[in-house]
């Protein structure tokens, strides 16, 4: 029987999607042939993942809890059924997923096995209880390593045409020099302050830089846009809060450089092959250490500490960061 490969994802954030790439393109590179994925809609993979060579297709599973538990496991059997896949990769350690490929009769049931998800693997080969302290991409490089899947490239990479996106998208496509900003994070206290992007803007301005900047967020945290917009009393903001992954898209690749929070759109910009800048005060960057993103830190920081609290971003001053932007681009230094 010829082999057919899906791979499972629950997680609902795009940044840690775009982490699993890839081992994604691992896997169909052992395999030699295009793979299908299983992913949560909210990640609109069906937009941002076309384009890769290595995807045939992309389903959509929710994941959800409770009552809605058996009739998500219910369209993952359906699914499997469907495809009659010989192998199922599972790349974190949710057990539905295994669960609803072992009653589908899938041959090949390979995930970390991490607590009750290795009673429904095909295989024994299996992480350790003790590796859930590992980040995400080091528990899908262990399992790739414990089953012999060569990883050619550790970096996520997205290939995309934007064409697609032009014709939706027509009022971001203005002239000039353009940058984009990333103002907002799943979590607060990752986030820079508002009249610290608004100090930066007007930094970058005095120096030519751009003729107008993208401020990208999601619709939750428009709010964050409209402040920047507000505070400056300038015209060279284009407010994307309302747009979907395609506009984000369409914005970030018309960019000469990213510059945001330690979020989704950060590592989105630098898998697009876009100069990124991330701004990191109250988190790890050892833990973006798989990534092409160029880190700007405030004086003293120290790597592998975690502050819970939004006002240590303060220490991360517009003049250095501007001052970083300056020197990184003086030097013509790649991301």
């Amino acid at each position: 029987m010829n082999n057919k490969i899906c791979i499972v994802y629950t997680h609902h954030k795009l940044g840690d999607l775009i982490w699993q790439l890839p081992y994604i393109k691992a896997i169909s590179e052992h395999h030699k042939i295009e793979v299908d994925l299983v992913l949560r809609e909210k990640t609109q993979a069906k937009n941002i993942l076309k384009d890769l060579k290595h995807i045939n297709n992309i389903h959509y599973n929710n994941f959800r809890k409770g009552i809605y538990y058996w009739i998500d496991v219910w369209k993952l059997i359906k699914i499997f059924k469907q495809n009659n896949y010989s192998h199922v990769y599972i790349l974190d350690k949710v057990n539905k997923p295994a669960l609803a490929a072992k009653l589908s009769g899938v041959k090949n049931i390979i995930g970390p096995g991490i607590g009750n998800q290795k009673k429904y693997l095909t295989t024994n080969i299996t992480l350790s209880d003790n590796d859930w302290k590992l980040s995400y991409s080091e528990q899908s490089q262990k399992l790739l390593e414990l089953h012999n899947i060569k990883l050619n490239n550790q970096y996520p990479q997205i290939e995309v045409n934007i064409k697609r996106f032009n014709e939706n998208n027509s009022d971001l496509l203005v002239g000039g020099k353009k940058i984009a900003f990333g103002v907002d994070s799943f979590e607060d206290y990752k986030m820079w302050y508002e009249e610290d992007f608004v100090k930066l803007a007007d930094l970058l301005y005095e120096k030519n830089l751009f003729d107008y900047i993208y401020l990208i967020c999601g619709p939750d945290k428009s709010y964050i846009a409209k402040k920047i917009i507000e505070i400056s009393e300038r015209n060279y903001f284009i407010d994307c809060s309302q747009k979907d992954l395609t506009g984000v898209i369409t914005a970030i690749k018309n960019s000469i450089f990213f510059v945001g929070n330690n979020s989704g759109p950060l590592n989105l910009s630098a898998a697009l092959d876009v100069k990124s800048f991330g701004l990191i005060a109250n988190d790890a960057i050892s833990e973006l250490k798989y990534s092409k993103i160029k880190f700007i830190t405030p004086e003293g920081y120290q790597d592998n500490t975690w502050i819970r609290d939004r006002k240590n971003m303060k220490s991360l001053t517009p003049e250095k960061v501007f001052d970083t932007l300056i020197e990184k681009m003086d030097n013509n230094e790649s991301v």
